[in-house]
């Protein structure tokens, strides 16, 4: 019998994925840890290798091909002493794409009413009403059943969750734990029994879409995460800004007499504020944490998210362990994952997790913004570029270089007076560079 090769999740987040390019090809042998294909997943290109050994005996997806459903067969090997005739009996079709989960829908507890009339029966006494019962965590409206794994279902049923009021990330739409922790945090439970609400108006229909002087671009696999991500940020993660402005003549200066040091490294000034974002996470570590649903998560190290501008959105790399590197260390790393972003070659492993992100868009010559806050983090930093403008020292006027920054808070974790005391840290560590040296 042959053996499928299945579409693989390269990440926890992944459930359809783009099969870029097949670099073996129909009749070539295969020996484990052969790469078959390169996947385009959401973050990054990734390769596929073969865990069995054989004969590529047919590709079922050809490449080029998006929303392949992860865990579809993608071809079919062919194992030793089989020959091609045990192909026939496999249906030479592309695995179906990843469908679209329908409206979310909410539970009820009322009888479901019967697809035929029944026939008219002589009235009889009316029966006492039976207590109404939840609707089981396993069914969603009309009776239908949704699909979801044993945990959870479990889960669900601790939480009083409606698991026909959450939509799955899993393959084909199933719910996962993830789903469920999710839900749990947006409150989504089985509503008691009530007199049903009346329908709403329907919608005014949306304005159309101009059908000239417009060229369609369709849209990529990250760019589809991108839109889904932001929207569930700002719809669900009640924001809050600091703002202070940073005087960063002395960290110029520092930066210039290190980079006259050694031809070894060049270091830039998103540099040390990477270093002093880390430094200030040690030192206000109720600011390092993240949102989990019925609790607060703090991250046990010191990690900086740096986003990377892509041709076709964005990727944040981490810096792990900021506040333990030194300045050459981190620019080294920042260089090879900005550069291995920019080709898809990361591994999840290296842009997933962590609990505090850094956007710097001063190189674009952009003076203040507010970033997004990318969950389930807990809070982003947006800086600035360096300007040059007067200031008030000892009651004088004089020259500075500032520079603002605009710390974005998740309220749910940070409160207003943490924010303040990390956002300072960040600004005292700028403005005196030499004490991230110590």
């Amino acid at each position: 019998m042959p053996t499928p090769i299945l579409m693989p999740a390269l990440s926890p987040t992944m459930t359809e994925g783009k099969l870029a390019k097949w670099l073996k090809k129909e009749g070539d042998a295969v020996k484990a840890g052969d790469v078959l294909a390169e996947i385009e997943t959401d973050k990054a290109t990734m390769e596929v290798e073969a865990v069995d050994e054989g004969k590529l005996g047919r590709i079922v997806v050809p490449a080029g091909t998006e929303n392949v459903a992860i865990n579809a067969p993608i071809a079919y090997l062919l194992n030793e002493g089989e020959s091609a005739s045990a192909l026939d009996t496999i249906a030479k079709s592309a695995p179906p794409a990843v469908p679209k989960p329908a409206a979310p829908a909410l539970a009820t507890a009322a009888p479901v009413p019967a697809s035929k009339p029944a026939p008219a029966q002589p009235p009889a006494a009316p029966a006492a009403p039976a207590p109404a019962a939840p609707v089981p965590a396993a069914i969603g409206k009309e009776g239908q059943r949704v699909f979801a794994s044993p945990l959870a279902r479990r889960l669900a049923a601790e939480a009083n969750l409606d698991l026909g009021r959450i939509q799955g990330s899993g393959p084909h739409g199933r719910i996962i734990k993830a789903d469920v922790e999710t839900a749990k945090s947006l409150g989504v439970v089985v509503a008691a029994p009530a007199a049903a609400a009346p329908r709403p108006a329907a919608a005014a229909p949306a304005t159309p879409l101009p059908t000239e002087g417009f060229t369609e671009l369709p849209l990529s696999t990250m760019r589809k995460v991108i839109a889904r991500r932001l929207v569930e940020s700002k719809q669900t993660i009640p924001h809050f800004y600091l703002t202070v402005e940073a005087e960063i003549d002395a960290l110029l200066a520092l930066r210039t007499q290190l980079n006259a040091k050694s031809d070894a490294y060049k270091l830039s000034v998103n540099d040390f504020v990477i270093k002093a974002c880390g430094m200030a996470l040690a030192k206000v570590p109720r600011a390092n944490a993240i949102w989990g649903g019925d609790k607060i998560l703090l991250n046990k190290t010191c990690d900086v998210s740096v986003a990377v501008a892509l041709d076709d959105g964005l990727i944040t790399p981490i810096i792990r362990s900021a506040d333990r590197k030194g300045l050459a260390t981190i620019s080294a790393e920042m260089k090879a994952l900005a550069e291995r972003g920019k080709a898809g070659k990361l591994m999840p492993e290296e842009y997933q997790g962590g609990a505090f992100s850094l956007s710097n868009l001063g190189m674009f010559g952009i003076k203040e913004f507010a970033a997004v806050i990318n969950p389930p983090q807990g809070s982003i930093l947006a800086v600035g570029k360096g300007e040059q403008r007067a200031v008030v020292k000892g009651g004088a006027l004089a020259v500075a270089t500032m520079m603002i920054c605009t710390l974005s808070c998740d309220h749910r974790v940070i409160d207003g007076a943490v924010g303040a005391q990390f956002l300072d840290a960040i600004k005292k560590l700028i403005e005196d560079p030499i004490t991230m040296m110590l």
